[in-house]
């Protein structure tokens, strides 16, 4: 019984041990020839790159070995694709492969750009991520310069609105404009104007463009001496209309409204305000008296003598109120005398002794006493006075006139006024 027992275990019993990518040492019971023995004790060392399943197996009385005992190759775990990414390996997931990462056009790697199966079955670097980190791309329209329209101060100016472009997914806000929008009024001068837009990251690409609207203008207009501008518009743009008139006495010579041209050039000719002719060689009374009609008002101041005191004292007190007079477009007419040798005076022109006479009759003012006759612009009787009154007072009086209000408000606006 012994002996066949010997036999037994000097015999070989389990299958031939063969190890694949590795190598296997063996330890017989008691050192024999052959490897597969029951009790054979065989540790297996595989090659880099792959793992033993067991690293020491058993001949069992079974005639198997106690366990699998095969090198297998390492693996790592398989890798998550990058969202807008991805990957190539050199051997796929096993070991030593190594990955390298990319991104989708417009996206950044952000992480490590590779990453190796290591021998612990994990990777050398986790999966990166790809991030948006480039500007959408947005070009803004050029706008050529406006010129305002005629008789305008804005001009209206249109332009395509720009579209934005993303390097990575297309997705973008709408694009945002500062600024007036197209087809807008756009006043004179340079306008400054940007567009904005984000894609889904956050990031944001601008672009900036200017607008400019020009005014056509001509040489800047000036009221006359002793006259009045009034201009529509902005007064010198293309289209503007200035209107002249004249103060009260004079007379107005040129063009009474001029307009500015496409030319920048003014129509019609030179305005002028001349002073104005009276003709004292008239007929009549209402000949003499018509060339105020509308144009001036008149004191008449009628004494029986050049040495009547009340004449004498108006006369002085008038002296000095002389730009009141003109801003009042007052002129004084002087009768002095008493028939036949009555004459008048308007400033340093003399009136013929008929004229006179007339006067005084038409205005039906005595000869023989002091008096003072205030005619308004449209030959209106206003006030008679048989005694000298100050300048003060006469001025007081015409400044309640309908037609001064307006006048003053046209004096005060061109900066006429008297000293004192």
């Amino acid at each position: 019984v012994l002996g066949s027992n010997m036999s037994v275990i000097r015999t070989p019993w389990c299958a031939p041990i063969k190890v694949k990518h590795g190598d296997v040492s063996c330890r017989t019971p008691r050192g024999e020839h052959y490897r597969n023995v029951m009790g054979t004790r065989c540790k297996i060392r595989c090659k880099q790159g792959y793992e033993a399943q067991s690293s020491e197996v058993v001949c069992m009385a079974s005639k198997h070995w106690s366990s699998n005992y095969a090198c297998r190759e390492i693996r790592c775990p398989k890798l998550n694709m990058p969202a807008n990414g991805g990957y190539k390996c050199s051997d796929g997931s096993y070991f030593n492969s190594r990955c390298e990462f990319f991104c989708s056009p417009g996206f950044s790697l952000k992480g490590q750009k590779t990453a190796t199966c290591q021998y612990s079955k994990v990777w050398s670097a986790g999966v990166p991520t790809c991030v948006d980190m480039d500007s959408p791309k947005i070009k803004c329209p050029n706008v050529k310069d406006k010129w305002a329209e005629p008789g305008k101060l804005t001009a209206r100016v249109t332009w395509d609105t720009p579209e934005g472009v993303d390097t990575a997914d297309g997705i973008l806000t709408d694009v945002i404009l500062k600024g007036k929008p197209s087809k807008s009024d756009f006043p004179e001068g340079l306008h400054k104007m940007s567009y904005t837009v984000f894609d889904r990251a956050g990031n944001k690409g601008s672009c900036r463009f200017t607008v400019r609207v020009r005014v056509r203008r001509c040489s800047p207009l000036f009221p006359p001496d002793n006259g009045y501008m009034k201009c529509d518009s902005d007064g010198d743009n293309y289209g503007a209309t200035c209107e002249f008139t004249c103060t009260g006495g004079y007379e107005l010579q040129g063009s009474a409204a001029r307009v500015c041209q496409y030319g920048l050039t003014w129509s019609g000719t030179d305005t002028n305000c001349a002073p104005m002719n009276i003709n004292v060689g008239v007929r009549s009374a209402a000949a003499l008296l018509d060339q105020f009609y509308e144009k001036r008002r008149l004191l008449i101041i009628s004494a029986p003598t050049a040495a009547n005191h009340n004449y004498r004292f108006q006369m002085t007190n008038l002296q000095h109120a002389q730009c009141g007079l003109d801003l009042r477009h007052v002129t004084v007419i002087e009768l002095v005398g008493t028939y036949p040798a009555q004459i008048g005076r308007i400033r340093h022109m003399l009136l013929p002794p008929g004229l006179a006479l007339q006067l005084r009759l038409q205005l039906q003012i005595p000869q023989r006493s002091f008096q003072m006759v205030l005619v308004d612009k449209q030959g209106m009787d206003k006030q008679r006075y048989p005694f000298p009154i100050t300048a003060a007072e006469l001025f007081t009086t015409i400044d309640t006139f309908p037609l001064r209000k307006d006048e003053m408000v046209l004096q005060q606006e061109a900066g006429q006024t008297c000293q004192s």
